[in-house]
């Protein structure tokens, strides 16, 4: 597997390729995970029946685009090395974002001949091109000429999303792809009521808290979610918002934060998945943001399906699939944050109606465990490995 961006449950973050990884390892296959690293030297672990070999290429969420370009294709090469070590295995596996992981799985199959299945979590270049990042035309081409190689020489393609399935197969029709959405782990995080320690940890006793936990990128959009904080504090709701994370945006955030006076705006460190355990035990509802741009409507976030697993109202304040699914499912709602006001209309039936709420949480977590279930999506995954 080659996966620039492997993490674990002990340190947090996205853990996607964990159990997808672990899902292999128990059903009797060897697996090698090839990431990333800050350190300075290669490395070796052994996790949970995986080994994990750490690449020292280092790589931040507050780093520019050009300085993640750079990481990207350090670890292409750093990682096409590593693989000609595995050159007998049966099936490689390759993971974007970003894209350039497509180098490897490419060059194990010119070279060793090893068939490989790619995963497209994000759509590129589609996304950095969409967000005005690339503009070169000649580069654009070529990036969207690289993708197509990539997808077309896979064995088969798995799409996080209906929305990515649809657009590969615009460009590849007669390209096998799987849609395996991102997991909700209903066994590590759980509906429960709050804990008091907790909320005077927090200092959000009493009141009706909003969570964002995840990236602070510019494509996060997550000054939208301070607008609506400025909203509710200038019409005395009694509704706190938690910030948790880390990313190129943390500062401005603060400071915007700072500049309106908003005493109903609390930032905490991201730390690991112990951490947003407990700050899901305190939080009423999920806030799932992104910056308005039509490609990002196609994501999978992971903070959405942590929301599903605790039993939370999900906020989201972009349209597509998401919105769609949390509006039928009625475990929340969507709201134009560049209305700020319409924020307060919405949040404030939640707050003067309990039983809304409480069905709206409900929902969500059945949603989890019918559709999400983290041992459902590993069972489909390893499925895609059968006909190989």
């Amino acid at each position: 597997m080659f996966h620039q961006h492997f993490s674990t449950p002990e340190r947090g973050g996205a853990i996607r390729s964990y159990y997808l990884a672990t899902a292999l390892v128990q059903r009797g296959h060897q697996v090698t995970m090839i990431t990333s690293g800050p350190s300075k030297a290669r490395r070796t672990e052994h996790i949970e029946g995986i080994e994990v070999i750490y690449l020292p290429i280092p790589y931040n969420n507050r780093f520019s685009f050009y300085a993640r370009v750079w990481s990207f294709i350090r670890y292409a090469l750093a990682a096409i090395r590593a693989g000609s070590g595995f050159r007998d295995y049966d099936v490689c596996y390759g993971i974007s974002v970003p894209l350039t992981v497509g180098l490897c799985t490419r060059w194990m199959k010119f070279r060793y001949g090893i068939p490989y299945l790619f995963e497209v979590g994000d759509l590129w270049p589609d996304a950095p091109i969409q967000l005005g990042y690339i503009k070169n035309w000649f580069f654009k081409r070529a990036m969207f000429a690289f993708e197509r190689d990539v997808y077309r020489h896979a064995h088969a393609l798995v799409a996080l999303s209906g929305p990515i399935q649809t657009a590969i197969l615009q460009k590849i029709p007669t390209a096998r792809v799987h849609i395996i959405p991102n997991m909700a782990d209903c066994d590590f995080y759980h509906p429960e009521e709050k804990d008091p320690k907790l909320e005077s940890l927090y200092a959000v006793k009493g009141r009706f808290v909003v969570s964002y936990i995840g990236a602070l990128g510019a494509a996060n959009g997550v000054h939208h979610l301070i607008d609506c904080a400025e909203a509710c504090q200038t019409s005395a709701l009694s509704v706190q918002f938690i910030i948790c994370g880390d990313g190129a945006m943390l500062a401005e955030l603060k400071s915007i934060s700072k500049q309106k006076a908003l005493t109903n705006v609390t930032f905490i460190a991201f730390s690991n998945r112990a951490e947003v355990q407990r700050i899901l035990n305190i939080t009423d509802s999920v806030f799932v943001s992104y910056k308005k741009a039509d490609i990002l409507e196609t994501g999978c976030p992971n903070k959405y399906f942590d929301g599903l697993a605790a039993g939370k109202l999900i906020i989201v304040n972009f349209g597509g699939w998401i919105r769609s699914e949390v509006e039928l499912y009625k475990c929340g709602f969507f709201v134009d944050t560049r209305q700020p006001s319409a924020f307060v209309e919405k949040i404030e039936q939640f707050l003067s109606d309990r039983t809304l709420l409480e069905a709206a949480q409900r929902n969500s977590r059945e949603l989890a465990e019918r559709v999400y279930s983290r041992n459902e999506i590993s069972e489909a995954f390893q499925r895609v490995f059968s006909d190989l």
